[in-house]
């Protein structure tokens, strides 16, 4: 990930939010670069399970 000015940022100071499915903790992944905002599941297995559990409509994050 680039930060200001273009440098690359550390892995451990990468963002990160938790999974509703599994309640784990994930990383941000260059994939998800232009989607960061609506990624909310770690995995297709956890949006399958989340789906399944009625766990798809989840609030995004204020801020």
């Amino acid at each position: 990930m680039k930060g200001k000015g273009g440098r690359t940022v550390a892995k451990g100071n990468l963002p990160s939010k938790l999974c509703p499915a599994c309640n784990r903790p994930f990383s941000w992944r260059r994939k998800w670069a232009r989607d960061w905002d609506q990624v909310i599941w770690c995995s297709d297995r956890c949006r399958a399970e989340g789906r399944r559990a009625g766990g798809g409509a989840v609030p995004p994050p204020a801020g």
